[in-house]
């Protein structure tokens, strides 16, 4: 199952640091496996994120493949990540998408 996780670039620098994603934090799923569907809760999760930003900030969509969406996800089951290019982007733009190995050079720009 995939979950889409809304987080800001501090709490991905946390969760980074950490090794796993909290398991109090958001997440969505999609309704099914489609690209409609998985689309529309990326979006959502990234809505959720933009909420949780102080102002002006870049919105953070954690994406994790796991077997049960709730509890702790380690470090092992983040499958991408997506970021808004820039703090002032449009709510209604497409993020970015970014591998797993790209968080270092993501949080080191916050």
């Amino acid at each position: 199952m995939r979950v889409y996780l809304p987080l800001t670039l501090a709490t991905l620098r946390g969760a980074d640091e950490a090794g796993e994603v909290p398991e109090h934090c958001e997440r969505f799923t999609a309704e099914d496996e489609s690209e409609e569907a998985e689309y529309a809760a990326l979006m959502t999760a990234a809505d959720a994120s933009a909420e949780q930003l102080d102002g002006a900030g870049r919105r953070v969509v954690l994406v994790a493949d796991v077997v049960e969406p709730a509890g702790a996800i380690p470090k092992k089951r983040w499958a991408a990540v997506h970021v808004d290019t820039d703090a002032d982007a449009d709510p209604d733009d497409d993020l970015a998408w970014y591998g797993i190995q790209e968080i270092p050079e993501l949080i080191a720009g916050d």
